[in-house]
């Protein structure tokens, strides 16, 4: 048997007679310790059976919870880290705290970056989320010993002098000072309308709240209008909601009431510094005359027309009121653009050239009859004159023509009908033919002629004739053409290979489609 195997057995025998006791027990678990303890539990490194129960592994939760007393009362009670925790009521101590690794050994595993405050008894809300750990923790005492009430930490920030009590979350909310809940209804003067959005401290000049003024002339002398001539009992007009929202019934309290556009204006657009005092007439023109954008032609029963809403909102309707009835571009024209006279002495002609002669274009070749061509909408849209009627119908092409392509100005009958007169710079006969195009062409298209030169002309084109083009014969102006004969030399003098030997009678001899093509003899 090898030394190894003998100094094994001998171990094995000892450790089976020292476990066969507790005392035995006992000194086997000190034998066998993994290292020294922290420094918190140094006093009962030597009794082992203070946090260990030989064989038994899971008795070591209880017997952590007989000397931490706290911890255990946490968790029996659901209060505190280890009683919130979600492991609280199963995990073993030694999941997170080991031991047995000396005497500094932090065994509280905190790691301050990822521990979640949610598991104690202080959930951190609002500005604490911000809050670094030693602003409520003091170095050397424990974690649940930070205090919990806001006193607590807060007594130096108090404004209140401590006047106001210790129970600052009865008022403030944890978001910050300023955001505060305190339910002013309950001090017998609740915040109605502007004075809900005005802080503390513009009505509290005491930071105790206490004697604060609360009659209106109290805070707002400095704000009143009327220097004092309406007496301080300012609710008796005013609301809570602002000055401009009065209680003041204008047609209760006076012989005018306010309609319309009226009831928009402030105090001092009628009345002067002393309102009260003043003597206003109520006639239109008192306030108004220099509105009248009439320039008094209407005279000054302004009512007649017009409605307390709005001066571009007459109840005058010229359809019905007068023998001429506003249509078209006519309803957009101001009441001054024809009445340029007082409208009781003189009233202005309803003929269109009455107004429109300046407006006249055509130079008085048209007359004076617009309607006839032109509606009350606007002058060019829509027209309706039929060109049609005239001597000059629009046929193809025309018809798509604007009247600037053809009508140099708006004097439409002195222009030239001819064709010659829009179409001689599309001649492609560079004038060799007269000037009726329309002998030749239609209105549809310079390409859709319909000239015959077979019976139109005494040369009707025969063979090859009639694949020329009209200028590889007509070099010339046309009259100039008909003066010559139909011999074919006009033409054919330099394609004559017998240089003029047989005469100038082709004919005889050759034929219309081909000069190779010679006739028989014969």
């Amino acid at each position: 048997m090898s030394l190894r195997s003998v100094l094994g057995t001998v171990l094995a025998m000892s450790i089976l007679f020292l476990a066969s006791t507790p005392s035995r027990a006992q000194g086997i678990e000190s034998l066998l310790s993994p290292g020294e303890v922290i420094e918190g539990h140094a006093d009962i490194e030597a009794d082992c059976s203070s946090c260990h129960k030989s064989f038994d592994k899971d008795a070591q939760r209880d017997l952590c919870m007989d000397c931490h007393e706290e911890v255990a009362a946490d968790v029996r009670a659901g209060d505190g880290f280890h009683g919130l925790h979600p492991d609280a009521g199963s995990a073993q101590c030694n999941t997170c705290h080991s031991d047995h690794l000396g005497r500094d050994a932090d065994v509280a595993g905190l790691d301050e970056g990822t521990f979640d405050h949610d598991f104690t008894d202080f959930e951190l809300v609002g500005g604490h989320r911000d809050a670094e750990c030693a602003d409520c923790h003091d170095a050397g005492d424990k974690r649940r010993e930070a205090p919990s009430a806001c006193f607590d930490c807060h007594s130096d920030d108090d404004p209140h002098e401590k006047q106001m009590g210790e129970a600052c979350g009865d008022c403030h909310k944890p978001t910050g000072w300023d955001d505060v809940r305190f339910d002013h209804d309950a001090t017998g003067w609740p915040l109605i309308g502007k004075h809900g959005e005005a802080s503390c401290e513009t009505c509290h000049q005491d930071p105790t709240f206490q004697g604060a003024p609360t009659a209106c002339y109290d805070c707002h002398a400095d704000d009143d209008a009327h220097d004092g001539r309406s007496g301080n009992e300012c609710d008796k007009c005013h609301s809570p909601t602002g000055w401009d929202d009065t209680r003041f019934d204008h047609a209760r309290d006076t012989d005018f009431p306010l309609l319309g556009g009226h009831a928009a204006l402030s105090c001092g657009d009628c009345h002067s510094e002393d309102p009260f005092v003043d003597t206003l007439d109520s006639a239109c023109v008192a306030c108004h005359l220099d509105d009248d954008p009439h320039e008094g032609i209407n005279g000054d029963s302004c009512g007649d027309c017009h409605t307390f809403d709005a001066w571009d909102q007459p109840e005058f309707d010229h359809d019905t009121d007068t023998n001429f009835a506003l249509r078209g571009g006519h309803r957009e024209a101001a009441c001054n653009d024809c009445h340029v006279e007082p409208v009781f002495e003189a009233l202005p002609a309803t003929t269109c050239d009455s107004c429109h002669l300046d407006d006249e274009p055509h130079q008085g070749t048209l007359g004076t009859d617009c309607a006839s061509c032109h509606s009350e909408v606007e002058w060019q849209d829509p027209v309706f004159f039929d060109h049609d009627l005239t001597a000059f119908p629009l046929l193809g092409k025309h018809a798509d023509n604007e009247c600037g392509d053809c009508h140099a100005d708006k004097a439409f009958a002195s222009t030239d009908g001819s064709c010659a007169a829009c179409h001689r710079d599309d001649d492609v006969h560079k004038g060799n033919f007269h000037e009726r195009c329309d002998a030749c062409h239609n209105p549809v298209a310079w390409e859709a002629w319909i000239f015959d030169h077979d019976v139109q002309t005494d040369f009707p084109l025969l063979g090859a004739h009639k694949d020329a083009a009209c200028s590889a014969c007509h070099r010339s102006a046309l009259e100039g053409v008909k003066l010559i004969d139909n011999s074919c030399r006009n033409c054919h003098r330099a394609d004559d290979v017998h240089d003029g030997e047989f005469g100038f009678d082709c004919g005889r001899c050759h034929t219309a489609d081909s000069f190779s093509e010679v006739r028989s003899l014969q």
